[in-house]
């Protein structure tokens, strides 16, 4: 489980992005975190594995205080959060392969990263990987041939190779199509359920968090203003995050009306366990 208790973000400028937040996130729960630009949304999401240092409050994963952490204990505490970002964040030169294993780098040493000798299991579960992701006959390619959501699929690949108990998702639809964002959404739900993951996904598209997540936490101006169930997200309710609009445009929409994931083989479901029997 993840918890926060009390916390609190206040930058340079003087700029309060976190007002004491207090919040819990149980294993396996998949979390929408919505909000206007400027509510702390991707700060709070850093603020976890402490790419953001709060300025006061604590951050507990399980029973261990992430934000009492040395640098060197942080470092080995960040193999449990898997992280995948907006920009994708692959090095552009290497192969699919190797920014995969690169989420290996918290297990192995400087010399074995640096000639990239990676134990045969991480490689044997890397494949394992991008098959279920459907990326398979794309290993040996380099990142920036990808489009991108082949790329978000090698960034959640990468993350997922570390073995963590939570994911943390900033934006990860923001620069794709709708039917690949509700795709790339739809994996990380599986996924999720699959392994028995948390996940914390800060996310714009209002839809997509209602219809890819178990629960929605809406921040206005670095506080919580509404924590609940999908289906409680009403006009009222989103006017108090966002402000006046014509919301019932945006909400209520046919959740059932899916379109196919073409990108999940039938190899991926007999490694994942998914193909009935």
């Amino acid at each position: 489980m993840l918890r926060l208790e009390g916390l609190r973000k206040q930058y340079r400028t003087g700029d309060l992005a976190l007002k004491g937040v207090d919040l819990e996130v149980p294993d396996s729960q998949v979390m929408a975190l919505i909000g206007p630009s400027g509510a702390g949304k991707s700060t709070l999401i850093r603020c976890v594995n402490r790419l953001v240092e709060p300025t006061d409050g604590k951050v507990y994963l399980g029973d261990l205080e992430l934000t009492s952490l040395s640098r060197f204990a942080l470092r080995k505490a960040r193999r449990r959060m898997g992280m995948i970002f907006q920009e994708y964040a692959l090095v552009e030169r290497l192969t699919v392969m190797e920014n995969v294993l690169s989420g290996r780098l918290g297990y192995v040493g400087f010399w074995r990263s640096w000639f990239r000798k990676f134990p045969k299991e991480d490689v044997r579960e890397a494949y394992r990987l991008l098959d279920r992701v459907g990326l398979m006959d794309m290993a040996d390619k380099r990142a920036d041939e990808l489009s991108g959501g082949q790329r978000q699929r090698v960034g959640i690949c990468r993350a997922l190779i570390q073995n963590p108990e939570l994911l943390l998702v900033d934006e990860p639809t923001a620069s794709l199509d709708p039917k690949t964002s509700r795709q790339i959404m739809r994996l990380i739900n599986e996924l999720c359920a699959e392994r028995g993951l948390a996940a914390i996904i800060n996310i714009h598209d209002v839809m997509l968090a209602q219809m890819f997540s178990q629960r929605i936490v809406g921040l206005e101006l670095g506080a919580i203003v509404y924590d609940g169930p999908p289906d409680q997200l009403t006009p009222e309710v989103l006017t108090r995050i966002y402000g006046e609009e014509d919301w019932e445009a945006t909400i209520g929409k046919d959740e059932d009306a899916e379109d196919e994931d073409e990108t999940v083989p039938v190899a991926a479901q007999v490694l994942t366990g998914e193909a009935a029997s």
